[in-house]
């Protein structure tokens, strides 16, 4: 009788043993995965791993921004951006200095781009570097608000506002498309 319960005992170890090792096994996998993917973003690489939306989203705007596409780089951060800033999605949340780093990247890609297409030929600044310069100087403060400590974002905007002359304005848009009379335009 008594060796029936030595067995009993040994066999529920042995299923202990068999589902910690199953459980480790999953974890061990589980830790591969990412340290691939912390990797891929350490280097720079596009991450095409599906089930990291996110940092494959990040990682392909990173990339964009990289090679000089400036506003493909925009586009992508923003749509990391908005990404973020859902909720419940597959329970990934992005910190606030996620959030600042997004607006560092989008910072950094519209002042590129606006240092590409700095002057016309008269030595005036153009006006897409002008859209481009105070979309990047809003991008940096939102950085800013997100993560005061940002070094690099305090750096970038001082760079920027060192760049910009103080008195940047926009030229008035077409008014085309206002309403000429106290009527609105279109059907009803």
């Amino acid at each position: 009788m008594k060796k029936h319960g030595i067995n009993r005992k040994n066999q529920l170890l042995i299923l202990v043993l068999l589902v910690g090792l199953v459980g480790t096994a999953y974890e061990a996998y589980q830790t591969h995965k990412i340290g691939k993917v912390n990797r891929a973003l350490r280097s720079g690489e596009v991450i095409n791993d599906e089930a990291y939306p996110f940092h494959k989203k990040f990682s392909d705007a990173y990339q964009q921004g990289k090679t000089g596409n400036f506003k493909h780089a925009v586009q992508g951060f923003g749509q990391t951006l908005e990404f973020a800033n859902k909720k419940g999605e597959k329970s990934f949340e992005v910190s606030q200095i996620q959030k600042s780093q997004i607006h560092y990247n989008i910072g950094n890609s519209l002042f590129h781009s606006g240092l590409q297409r700095l002057v016309t030929t008269d030595g005036t600044i153009q006006e897409e570097a002008k859209f481009d310069y105070l979309q990047a100087k809003a991008s940096y403060e939102q950085a800013l608000k997100l993560d005061p400590t940002s070094r690099a974002a305090k750096f970038n905007l001082s760079l920027l506002l060192g760049v910009i002359p103080s008195n940047i304005k926009t030229v008035p848009q077409d008014p085309s498309g206002m309403e000429i009379s106290n009527l609105p335009q279109g059907l009803p």
